[in-house]
């Protein structure tokens, strides 16, 4: 028997019945994951993050990206900034708004998108979840997200 076994958990203050621990836990052991493979690609994780926005998305405003990624732009800026010197991105001010800046991505950026090709399924091999319980758990960690940012 596992000493969580017949415990219940509300109100416990075991470290193996907080959720936030889980969560914790996770995050870095797939984040810990995806360095060497973003390593190849020459990315930090947050900046993998805005190229798979601009992957999707060409031309965004920096307003929408921070959005999109949940960022602020204080932390945003210096992400933009090391993509753009390292020639992923451009950043451009948008000519019918001169007070807004778009975000695009260079000849380099679009063609970086080949190669990141692999990380996905790298990624879902080493978590080794059904096609369900990947789908499950998206819309249980989206579903947290959601109610503990509204409340």
């Amino acid at each position: 028997m596992s000493p969580a076994a017949g415990r219940t958990t509300e109100g416990s203050l075991h470290l193996d019945d907080q959720l936030c621990f889980a969560l914790y836990a996770a995050s870095r052991a797939v984040t810990a994951r995806y360095r060497p493979l973003l390593d190849e690609l020459g990315l930090t994780y947050p900046q993998y993050l805005v190229m798979l926005v601009l992957w999707e998305q060409d031309s965004i405003s920096v307003r929408d990206l921070g959005t999109a990624l949940q960022l602020e732009s204080s932390t945003l800026s210096p992400l933009l900034k090391r993509l753009e010197a390292g020639g992923l991105l451009r950043r451009e001010r948008r000519p019918d708004d001169e007070r807004s800046v778009a975000i695009r991505l260079t000849e380099e950026g679009a063609q970086l998108r080949e190669r990141a090709r692999v990380v996905p399924p790298a990624i879902g091999d080493a978590m080794g979840l059904t096609p369900e319980q990947d789908a499950l758990a998206k819309q249980l960690l989206r579903l947290i997200a959601g109610n503990v940012a509204g409340g």
